[in-house]
């Protein structure tokens, strides 16, 4: 069986996959590498080469073939994913188990200010109007994001705590 995480970039979707998977030994698929492998180039190439469409459209291939294969693994979607096409949708029927990692603006913040070169989303975004744009883009998301079966609140806790807590909810 299938364990899904969503939630915006930086909230620690694919940290606390890693760790999921190890405790419950079962596969780790970061959703965003196995787009990279299946496309041949990294997300930002893609982005940069063949557009913001042709990406989602290629995503929600990716999500329907990856899915349907029912792998016994943790799988940690990108934080755009579930708001395209029909993917929350897919991703529900697929698992009883979508894990929301819900962190507060703050903490998403203080994460991506230094992560900022890796994430084509907001690299050109000041650390002054991070804040607006994260607040902004996460009212967007959360009518996808609340739709999953468990929302898991995520503040000062450690992966390892984390993933215990989404080990409880799955007992």
């Amino acid at each position: 069986m299938m364990q899904v995480l969503i939630g915006y970039m930086g909230s620690g979707k694919s940290t606390v996959g890693k760790v999921l998977a190890k405790n419950s030994a079962k596969a780790f698929i970061d959703f965003d590498n196995y787009i990279e492998e299946k496309e041949g180039m990294s997300i930002p190439e893609i982005f940069k080469n063949k557009g913001e469409i042709y990406f989602r459209k290629k995503e929600t291939a990716h999500l329907e073939r990856l899915l349907a294969s029912n792998p016994n693994a943790i799988i940690s979607l990108g934080g755009g994913t579930p708001c395209f096409g029909n993917n929350m949708e897919t991703v529900l029927k697929a698992t009883p188990d979508v894990f929301y990692l819900k962190l507060s603006v703050e903490k998403l913040v203080a994460r991506l200010k230094t992560e900022k070169s890796q994430r084509p989303l907001i690299k050109d975004i000041a650390d002054g109007d991070l804040s607006e744009f994260v607040r902004k883009h996460l009212f967007e998301r959360n009518f996808y994001y609340l739709q999953s079966h468990h929302i898991i609140s995520v503040e000062d806790e450690t992966p390892e705590e984390i993933a215990t807590k989404i080990i409880e909810k799955l007992a």
